[in-house]
């Protein structure tokens, strides 16, 4: 009898835990519901928040596109200006075959080293695609030296496509082991070119600097190449800014050194010639290498404040009709941003806006540069 007794209550507490277990269980599940509704709430919350923040964003990149400024869809990320016309024509000439239209093109520019250079980069890029144009001008004159500057320059091209533009690290041995190859053979390239060109043309030489980047030229290498440069073209805004790639840290020297180059280049140049624009990318550089530098505070340090008024003087002296100062603009804008000096800033945009491929903007996605431009914008416009 006892035992049945103790039976019974054995199985009415194994009910009474199944039951309890039943109970928990249901429960949980009302939790698990209640829960996902709460969820499904909040995430239904989540996307109106996000949905009302694009449709804000969209209603004020909208204004800013009324004021007259560009769209990011429209922005010209490959040039820092729109491209003339006779550029065009002539490049679809090259590209039919017309090698003598790129020649005249190229040789019409004078002892304009400045626009020999800029004239010689779309050639190159053509014919590092297609050489056949390039080949049937140097097979007709073969001394020709603008046909051999081309044949240069695209030598480095076709070595830098090779290298292609991602870290050291992230860069196979083959692609390194190539490279080196082809630096060399335009290095040989580049030197035909020297040896046939104007004596007075720096631009051969220029071509050298990319060269001695890839190939690590020692600094009394270098020192040595830039005098052939400066010897024939003291003040050439793109041959410096060419050089103080090689004394940036990423490269060949340090920032210490970049900005000893730059700020010795500006202080014998006279004002509007525009060379305060190395200063500028010396710090842009900086600010990039050096990961705890921000440029909120960075670019408002004193030193980078006398530089954008050093700038902003030279700009002011320069020839209104000098292209070149469109490059300076591009890095105006980006330090006014920073230093909260959003109406000076809108000024620079307002000059260079639709036309973005120039220091610092090539660095980074559009939507930096739209971010910058629209935030200043909106700061000295009211109600937007």
């Amino acid at each position: 009898m006892i035992g049945l007794i103790i039976l019974g209550v054995l199985l009415a507490g194994g009910a009474y835990k199944v039951l309890r277990g039943v109970y928990f269980l249901r429960k949980a599940k009302r939790l698990e519901a209640e829960i996902a509704v709460i969820e499904g709430r909040t995430e239904a919350t989540n996307a109106e928040t996000a949905a009302l923040k694009a449709e804000r964003k969209a209603q004020q990149a909208a204004a800013v596109v009324a004021l007259g400024f560009v769209p990011e869809a429209d922005l010209d990320t490959d040039n820092v200006l729109p491209v003339p016309p006779e550029r065009t024509a002539v490049i679809a000439k090259v590209k039919a075959g017309d090698w003598e239209a790129g020649a005249a093109y190229l040789d019409a520019a004078g002892q304009d080293w400045e626009e020999r250079w800029q004239r010689l980069r779309p050639l190159s890029d053509l014919a590092a695609e297609d050489d056949a144009w390039l080949l049937a001008w140097r097979a007709a004159r073969p001394t020709d030296p603008s046909a051999a500057l081309v044949n240069a320059d695209t030598g480095v091209l076709v070595a830098w496509n090779v290298r292609g533009s991602l870290r050291a690290s992230q860069t196979t041995q083959e692609q390194f082991r190539i490279f080196r190859e082809l630096l060399l053979k335009a290095q040989e390239q580049a030197r035909e070119a020297q040896r046939l060109a104007d004596p007075a043309d720096p631009v051969p030489y220029m071509v050298e600097q990319s060269i001695s980047q890839g190939l690590g030229y020692s600094h009394e290498e270098y020192q040595q190449l830039w005098s052939q440069i400066v010897k024939r073209d003291p003040k050439g805004l793109s041959a410096h800014t060419n050089a103080l790639q090689y004394w940036c840290q990423k490269w060949r020297g340090s920032h210490e050194l970049a900005l000893t180059f730059a700020r010795e280049a500006a202080a014998s140049a006279e004002p509007g010639e525009l060379l305060s624009l190395l200063s500028l990318v010396a710090y842009v550089e900086q600010e990039m290498h050096e990961s705890e530098l921000k440029p909120e505070t960075f670019f408002k340090e004193p030193e980078v404040l006398a530089a954008v008024e050093a700038a902003l003087v030279d700009l002011a002296a320069a020839d209104p009709d000098d292209w070149r100062s469109i490059r300076l603009r591009h890095l105006l804008a980006w330090f006014l941003f920073w230093q909260d000096r959003d109406a000076e800033a809108v000024e620079q945009f307002r000059h260079i806006d639709g036309h973005i491929g120039a220091m610092p903007w090539y660095y980074w996605p559009k939507s930096r540069y739209v971010y910058a431009r629209d935030y200043a914008v909106r700061e000295v416009t009211p109600g937007l």
